[in-house]
């Protein structure tokens, strides 16, 4: 059935924030979109992966910014092509959920382990990114460890309820503070 794993993950969304995600069993989501448990596990692993499915993807729009970036490109540029490339996850009408999504995830601990293990895992592949594009190892790092952090703020201020800029306009903001802080550092 078409839409299945979207339909899936509102549901459960939506049963973790009301009950709790500890208290949401698998079947109970399933069951909430008139689907089995069997179904809902031919679509994830389990119900952690229900809030974290798309990951790959939005890893693959990090690396393809990479990719994309003009050779001419810095390494910090690199990264903020990666960033840019990752904005068409995060369209307006998407906030909402984004921030009931930041909400279950801040109310359990095993979920923020999972979602610092996401950005570790964006982290390596942003620096197999830059490393094939030729930046340098350190270099790579250092830019990967500074585009994640760059991501990981723009996404909270993005679902903050006082903002109403496109995420691609948060990330850049992000981005340039990080430019104006490292100006600072006495040479």
């Amino acid at each position: 059935m078409p839409g299945t794993p979207d339909r899936l993950q509102h549901a459960a969304l939506e049963l973790f924030a009301a009950r709790g995600y500890e208290q949401t069993t698998a079947a109970e989501i399933a069951q909430a979109v008139g689907l089995t448990e069997r179904t809902f596990f031919r679509h994830f692993s389990d119900k952690r992966e229900v809030l974290f499915h798309g990951q790959q993807s939005l890893t693959d729009a990090f690396v393809a910014g990479v990719a994309e970036a003009p050779q001419t490109a810095s390494p910090i540029e690199f990264g903020l092509s990666a960033l840019r490339s990752a904005s068409g996850f995060f369209p307006d009408d998407r906030r909402p959920y984004s921030r009931m999504r930041q909400t279950v995830i801040d109310a359990n601990p095993a979920l923020q382990e999972r979602e610092a293990h996401k950005l570790v895992r964006l982290g390596r592949a942003l620096v197999d990114a830059l490393t094939a594009r030729g930046v340098d190892d350190l270099t790579a790092d250092v830019v990967a460890q500074l585009s994640v952090m760059a991501f990981g703020i723009a996404i909270a201020r993005w679902i903050r309820t006082d903002e109403d800029r496109s995420f691609e306009d948060v990330a850049t903001d992000v981005v340039q503070r990080v430019g104006i802080v490292v100006r600072e550092l006495p040479r």
